[in-house]
């Protein structure tokens, strides 16, 4: 198929593109800018420079591509996290999953676009009552994560709506994903907090594209929580990324210091968090981990 992939050279960008050249497709992969030109030539896409938040540039390039499929990739994540401020430090990716999927979404419709699949996120923003792992059945927490929560609300809606698949990747981890998180880990600016009992679920990079990968060609509709099999407490991933990454243990901070330090969404992760189950995606899309636990996959990444 010819497979338009909006946020080609972003970090799961780059690990789908070839999966899906070594799978026979052709691939138009987008770019905000010419500096990752080159980047997405070597991936083996065609590149195209096109702005997420302008309706224009996006009509423009998905008429000029005439793909069979679009994947929504785009996000504006980069830089030190800032979980105290994250509605500041999630703005741009909002817009993008407003926006620009509202763009991306009325390009496939002018042009003919015959499926869409785009990224959401399912790692510890499940709704906060009941167990702790979810399934697709569950709805988000509509407040875990600020205005962030709002736009993936409609991000999901929109693409549900046109018939699409909607991929609720869990936290990343993987080439470039993680370097940030990591440098924090190593310098003990990375704390548990309170006892650590919030979940969080997990999933390599190239497990996601993968996945990716298999929703595209089997033109999968509905949602998928694209995660590994180890939904796990930040009492037990966050010390063990830590010795993964050859840091001491990391230090524990009461709730009662962490809101005005860290702000209430570390807290709800870290305290309140719910993970996710890989059963449907498994089961419907036959979908084989690689990295079936976090465990293996912090160890390979980071040894």
């Amino acid at each position: 198929m010819r497979v338009f992939v909006a946020g080609g050279a972003g970090v799961v960008g780059r690990r789908l593109v070839p999966q899906l050249v070594a799978r026979g497709h052709q691939v138009v992969a987008t770019t905000t800018g010419e500096g990752k030109v080159g980047l997405l030539e070597r991936l083996g896409a065609e590149p195209v420079v096109m702005d997420g938040l302008d309706a224009r540039s996006v009509a423009e390039a998905v008429a000029r591509a005439r793909p069979e499929v679009i994947v929504h990739e785009m996000t504006a994540i980069s830089g030190k996290p800032d979980i105290k401020h994250f509605d500041r430090w999630f703005a741009t990716t909002n817009r993008l999953r407003t926006e620009g999927t509202d763009h991306l979404l009325a390009a496939a419709a002018a042009s003919g676009v015959g499926h869409f699949v785009a990224q959401s996120y399912g790692s510890w923003n499940g709704i906060r009552h009941g167990g702790w792992v979810k399934t697709e059945d569950d709805p988000l927490d509509p407040t875990s994560i600020g205005r962030g929560a709002a736009a993936i609300r409609h991000l999901e809606e929109a693409v549900l709506a046109a018939g699409g698949a909607v991929l609720r990747y869990g936290a990343f981890y993987g080439p470039g994903a993680t370097d940030d998180q990591v440098e924090l880990v190593r310098k003990r600016q990375y704390p548990v907090v309170g006892g650590g009992g919030g979940y969080s679920s997990w999933v390599h990079l190239d497990d996601a594209a993968a996945a990716t990968v298999l929703a595209v060609e089997q033109r999968a509709r509905g949602v998928f929580n694209i995660v590994d099999d180890e939904p796990a407490p930040a009492r037990e991933w966050l010390p063990y990324l830590a010795e993964c990454a050859g840091a001491r243990p990391p230090m524990r901070i009461p709730t009662w210091l962490a809101r005005p330090l860290a702000g209430p969404t570390a807290v709800a992760m870290m305290t309140q968090g719910r993970g996710f189950s890989n059963v449907k995606a498994k089961r419907e899309l036959g979908w084989r981990l690689r990295y079936p636990s976090w465990r293996i996959g912090f160890k390979e990444e980071l040894a």
